[in-house]
């Protein structure tokens, strides 16, 4: 039976980059995956569009595919990723000039767009699944709305001989569906298949967390050599089914446990998780450990597709302010505690408008709430103050308030931080799938 090696190259934005080096090298793998558009991510990108139109897609896309072009070309990998955000076109225009700089020869890269979907979803009477509003009375607070595009524009791009398939918002699964539905020629109405491709890409669209990183847990769930933490590879077989592994020698593991935990990660009913292409049924997968570092997953299922997709709707939340300072030695706790109220009083008193306050004291009760009475005081503190307010200019008078702490008292306050910051918050809503039209341009080096 035929099968295709797929490997995990980054899990979020920020990810590290020596594993997917690792994987391109090393990994024996046929397909090399990023995975890196959180929910905010794409809010964040598009007001950076908005402010330069040659921006807007992941600002460490450059620094990964000058690491991983060069090995990927040699080895006969096909790249596929998110990291277009916002701006998939100008993302792969970007990554069509490095491989030219980097002489690799001819590159074809595909740009997918079509996810951005404002316009639709403004005129229309489409509402906020969470709150019932209707997205057009959400007015100037509007940021961005992007629809979870399926794996079918990006079948239809390695079709086209792409080497890089770039996108912008897609279902993260869907990354790593697109390349099984196009090796093994599976039907866009094979909901088994379909069902069972989505789990595997389920299982590594988090990268390190299925091979132990989010595992973790000293003394518990102890796992070795973290710091070289390799990255997942699915060898996906024509019936859907995997074994999930990693790179030889390289840090972490893949069990039973590790896999199960990713698994069950972000999922509300496991016999309907819902995706563009597909509605998985994961409620009778088997998770088996056949070798080392080597999980065979099956069983997975699958029924018919929504017929709307979801949208992530990214608007302005307000603004929020915050200050912090540390205090230790002899009676940090109680010197902690009068800083605090000294903030509180002065914030009341030169009128800060805050709608929310937090007044926390970490290391001692941010977290989990005010310890029992029995709990003996920690020799170091500190506070946090942190306030929501509707304007920029009222969230930077928290952080300073806190940081006037250092002359007004209490004694030996130190560390402080002060930041404000504007809050882009995520809303969703569903809209029909003929509002949305995938396109591809195809750029080449």
């Amino acid at each position: 039976m035929k099968t295709i090696r797929i490997g995990s190259g980054a899990g979020y934005s920020g990810d590290r980059i020596e594993p997917a080096v690792e994987l391109a090298e090393k990994g024996d793998i046929a397909y090399l995956v990023f995975e890196c558009l959180a929910e905010r991510t794409i809010a964040i990108a598009q007001q950076a569009k908005l402010a330069d139109p040659a921006t807007g897609f992941d600002p460490l896309l450059i620094d990964r595919m000058k690491a991983v072009l060069g090995p990927c070309r040699r080895n006969g990998i096909r790249i596929i990723t998110n990291m277009g955000a916002a701006n998939p076109l100008a993302a792969a225009t970007r990554v069509r000039d490095l491989a030219a700089e980097m002489g690799l020869g001819p590159l074809k890269i595909a740009a997918i767009s079509g996810d951005d979907v404002l316009a639709p979803l403004t005129s229309g009477p489409y509402r906020i699944t969470e709150t019932g509003e209707t997205v057009s009375d959400m007015g100037d607070r509007l940021v961005s709305a992007n629809a979870y595009l399926g794996a079918a524009p990006l079948v239809e791009a390695l079709r086209g001989g792409a080497d890089v398939v770039i996108t912008g918002r897609v279902a993260d699964p869907a990354l790593f569906l697109a390349p099984m539905i196009y090796e093994f020629g599976w039907s866009m109405d094979d909901w088994t298949r379909l069902g069972k491709g989505t789990v595997v890409g389920h299982l590594l669209e988090c990268a390190g967390q299925v091979t132990g990183g989010y595992f973790a847990h000293p003394g518990r769930k102890d796992v070795r050599d973290l710091a070289r933490l390799g990255f997942p590879i699915a060898e996906v077989s024509d019936d859907g089914d995997a074994v999930i592994t990693k790179v030889a020698g390289s840090g972490g593991a893949v069990t039973e446990r590790t896999c199960k935990e990713q698994l069950l990660y972000e999922i509300h009913d496991p016999a309907r998780y819902l995706t563009p292409d597909v509605v998985a049924d994961l409620s009778r997968v088997s998770v088996r450990q056949i070798a080392p570092d080597r999980v065979a997953v099956s069983g997975a299922g699958g029924h018919p597709r929504p017929d709307t997709l979801k949208v992530s709707v990214g608007y302005i939340d307000g603004f929020i302010g915050e200050g912090q300072m540390s205090y230790a030695g002899p009676d940090a706790l109680a010197r902690a505690r009068l800083a605090l109220a000294i903030v509180a009083d002065r914030l009341r008193i030169t009128g800060v408008a805050a709608g929310e306050l937090r007044f926390d004291l970490i290391g001692w009760n941010s977290i989990l709430g005010e310890p029992g009475d029995d709990a003996a005081p920690p020799p170091e503190v500190r506070i946090r103050v942190a306030g929501r307010t509707t304007s920029m200019a009222e969230a930077v008078r928290i952080g300073n308030e806190v940081e006037t702490l250092y002359t007004n008292g209490p004694a030996s306050g130190g560390g402080a931080t002060k930041s404000a910051r504007r809050v882009v918050a995520m809303l969703s809503a569903l809209l029909p799938r003929s509002e949305v039209t995938p396109s591809i341009v195809y750029v080449e080096a």
